[in-house]
Formats: structure tokens, C-alpha cells, sequence
């Protein structure tokens, strides 16, 4: 299946860089450009795009509000959203995840972690690696008035609804713990795991793993920790 990429930024020259790029690729095509938000998200819809590689500083609609508006459109409830930044470690990073990113990635990355992290988001995974959940989420989630005041407690009621495995399941993802890890930290097969991880994701309405990592810090089921 081919993956169909929507690239949203305002440098015309990097949008052609990045569409070479990924028009290179066997399983990937580009089916549009954005050079703003708005765009993006009539783009998205119009031409039926899988991913979005979505620019945050864009004039008019920003790419933090169009990821919002891709995330409570049911019609594009499979579009995933990959953030591009100049500056991955900024507040801007949890913000995107809140607004329903699948997660984010330096516009310094090399090629090879682009077109990885589109297949990535395609698949509906989250693209965090552990350093980055363990780390840089915890850090500006601990940010604010307290720790306590940080959470939200319609989230912690939701999380009523889940088994006792799943609640376990939760926390190994919140600690950016791949599926294999997880199985063997628990002593239960891949395959369980996943069936835990997708049921939790549907009684949250989370869209993607990176979304049970937020729920996860923001019910306060996982105390951040900054290092």
C-alpha cells in the first residue's frame, strides 16, 4: 500500500526538498503541499492523505491548530501528524502531542529518519523513542503550578474503565517501552500487549500510542520525573 504524504510548510524550498525526497520512495507518494494550517487541513481531506508532515510556525492557522482540527475531524480520524521543528526541545513538543500528533521530529533529522518516521506514524505507531517519552515529555508535562494541578481528572476518571493489566500496560508505554519490551517485562506474548495496548486506546480515545503517553502523565497514573 502506498503511503500518501501531505506536506504542510511555508518554505516553498524545503517543501520541494522534502517532496523529492519522499516521491523517491517505492511505497510513498506526495499528494499535496500546504504553505499554512488552513491549508493543510483541506488538503488533508480533499486529497486523502495518510500522513501530514506538519510545520509548527506557519502565517495564519499554525500548525499546532491544524493539528487540532485534523484530530476532531471524524472524517480524518485516520490522518496521522508528524511535527516538524527546528527546535526539538521546546515546549511546543508536549503541545503538539496534546493537540494530537502522532509525535514530532527535527527538521535537522537525516533523510533516512523522515521517511522512517512516516512509515512510522502510517503504521499508528507513536514516533517517541524512549529517551524522548522518558525525558523531554516528563519535563514539560512537570511543568506549572504543581504536579497535581497538572492533571486532569476527567482523564483519571476514564481510566476506571481499564483492567488492572491494562493500567499496566499503560505505564511500560508511558516509559516509551516497545511492545517486545513490555511482553518481556511482563512475561505475556507481543501479541497480548498490543491487545492491550489497542483496547486501552479505545476506551481513552486515544488515536495512537503517543496519545496514551499524554493520558498517562496528565491522569497522573505516572508521576513525571525530571532528571
Amino acid at each position: 500500500m502506498t503511503i500518501r504524504v501531505l506536506l504542510a510548510d511555508d518554505q516553498a524550498l524545503l517543501r520541494s526538498a522534502f517532496r523529492v525526497l519522499v516521491d523517491s520512495e517505492p511505497d510513498m507518494e506526495v499528494v499535496g503541499e500546504a504553505s499554512d494550517g488552513a491549508e493543510a487541513v483541506r488538503l488533508a481531506k480533499e486529497r486523502g492523505a495518510d500522513v501530514v508532515l506538519m510545520d509548527i510556525r506557519m502565517p495564519g492557522t499554525d500548525g499546532l491548530a491544524a493539528t487540532r482540527m485534523i484530530s476532531a475531524d471524524p472524517a480524518l480520524a485516520h490522518v496521522r501528524v508528524v511535527i516538524l521543528t527546528t527546535f526539538e526541545v521546546d515546549d511546543y513538543v508536549v503541545q503538539s502531542l496534546r493537540a494530537g500528533a502522532s509525535g514530532f521530529l527535527g527538521k535537522g533529522s537525516e533523510p533516512d529518519e523522515l521517511l522512517a518516521a512516516i512509515r512510522v506514524a502510517a503504521g499508528g505507531e507513536a514516533l517517541l523513542s524512549p529517551a524522548a517519552t522518558k525525558g523531554l515529555i516528563a519535563r514539560f508535562l512537570a511543568q506549572g503550578d504543581g504536579a497535581d494541578d497538572d492533571r486532569d481528572p476527567a482523564r483519571a476518571e476514564r481510566l476506571d474503565a481499564l483492567t488492572g493489566r491494562e493500567r499496566e500496560v499503560l505505564v511500560q508505554v508511558a516509559g516509551g517501552h516497545s511492545n517486545d519490551e513490555i511482553a518481556e517485562r511482563l512475561e505475556v506474548s507481543p501479541l497480548t500487549v498490543k491487545t492491550h495496548v489497542n483496547r486501552a486506546m479505545s476506551k481513552l480515545g486515544a488515536r495512537d500510542r503517543a496519545q496514551l503517553v499524554v493520558i498517562a502523565y496528565e491522569s497522573g497514573l505516572v508521576r513525571p520525573r525530571v532528571e
